[in-house]
Order: C-alpha cells, then sequence, then structure tokens
C-alpha cells in the first residue's frame, strides 16, 4: 500500500466558534498524536480528505499528513459527523510506525451465488461485516473477500476458514462465524398459514353471529 499525501494548516484555534468558521470554509478542524508528539491542532481541506481517501483502502489510507514542511506517517482514528446530515465535523489522525503492527478494522464482502443455498430457500447472511486484525500499515488489505458459492443449507463460514494474506492476523477468535446460512419460510407453508387463519377468522364471525340471533330471540320472548 501506498501513501497518499493530505496538506494540513496548523495554528487553528480550538472551540466551538472557529470550529464553525472552519466548517464555513469547507474545511474540517482536525488534531494529529501518537508515537510521543504532543497533539497538534490541525485544519484540512473537506475535498482534499474526500480525495485522499477514495481509493480502495478508504479510511484505511496511510497518509503523509504534512504540516508546516514535517511530515506524520498517520491513519484516520476516529471521524465525528453531523447528527442530520452525517458530514464529517472533526477526524482524529494517529501517527504510525510503518514497521510496527496496529490494529484496524477491515471491510468483509461476500461474492458468488450459491445455487444449493438458493434452491433450499435460504438466505446468505454476512454475520460480520469488518474483521478486526493486526498488521504493519503498508500490509493493511483493502477488503477480505469471501466466496460463498459452494456453501449449502448447512454451511458456516468462520474467521479460521478466511483467506487472508500472509502478515495479517486477526484478533477475533477463529471459531467467529462471519458468513451463516438463515432458512426462509417456505411459500407452501406460508399459504397454509394464511388460509388456516382466514378460516379461524370465519369461524370467530360465525360464532358471533350465532351469539347475536341467540340475544335477539331472547328479547323477543320477552
Amino acid at each position: 500500500m501506498t501513501e497518499t499525501v493530505l496538506h494540513a494548516e496548523s495554528g487553528r484555534q480550538t472551540g466551538s466558534p472557529a470550529a464553525r468558521r472552519l466548517r464555513t470554509d469547507d474545511k474540517i478542524p482536525a488534531v494529529v498524536y501518537g508515537l510521543g508528539i504532543d497533539p497538534v491542532s490541525i485544519a484540512i481541506s473537506r475535498r482534499d480528505l474526500r480525495l485522499a481517501v477514495s481509493g480502495e483502502a478508504g479510511m484505511n489510507t496511510i497518509l503523509d499528513l504534512t504540516v508546516d514542511g514535517t511530515v506524520y506517517p498517520s491513519l484516520i482514528k476516529d471521524v465525528q459527523r453531523h447528527p442530520v446530515r452525517q458530514n464529517i465535523t472533526h477526524v482524529d489522525f494517529i501517527q504510525v510506525n510503518l514497521d510496527a503492527a496496529i490494529v484496524v478494522s477491515v471491510p468483509i464482502r461476500t461474492e458468488g451465488e450459491s445455487k444449493a443455498v438458493q434452491s433450499g430457500n435460504g438466505l446468505i447472511e454476512l454475520a460480520m461485516t469488518e474483521l478486526e486484525v493486526s498488521t504493519t500499515p503498508r500490509n493493511i488489505p483493502s477488503e477480505i473477500v469471501v466466496d460463498v458459492t459452494e456453501m449449502d443449507m448447512d454451511s458456516t463460514i468462520r474467521v479460521e476458514d478466511l483467506s487472508i494474506p500472509a502478515g495479517v492476523e486477526p484478533t477475533v477468535e477463529a471459531d467467529r462465524a462471519v458468513v451463516t446460512v438463515m432458512t426462509m419460510a417456505t411459500p407452501v407453508l406460508d399459504a397454509e398459514e394464511a388460509a388456516a387463519e382466514a378460516a379461524a377468522a370465519e369461524g370467530e364471525d360465525g360464532d358471533a353471529g350465532d351469539g347475536d340471533a341467540a340475544e335477539g330471540g331472547d328479547s323477543g320472548d320477552e
């Protein structure tokens, strides 16, 4: 994985009013820390950040965060978003040692179709959308692909079954389920259940009608 340059401005003022002014200029308040440095308050261009993480690595892109000529090899540690608009309002960058292992989450994606599951009226479900792994920054995979073609109704794909690049170690249990198969209710059973419910409803209506007639007869005798 190659690094992507992202330029930042230093010396930004802290506090809500200053942050609002930055966002008005289409900039994002941020901070970079890690590897023993004091946290540095910075501002980045929203457009530049969007371009920097637009590659296949996404939020796991290694960034050469450049501040006043100093380069901080960094990863995005955390982002804060507006609760309604969901646009990014703050970013935490963490400086990393490119030769030391770190823990990150990698997206999981399924590919292929299982004829056995389809014919059995099953549904393949992704039980984990991300896998937490330990690896060096340059070795972070952009995604982990799971082939579900050979799955059947009794299949479960676990962490230990995944095809993971060398040097990448999962941090979760090996027997944890990643992809499972759900059994869907069959159309025949659905139709039978609907018919049974309709018959029960008709029976209740009939019972109610008989009761009304009986009450009416008693009233006439009086």
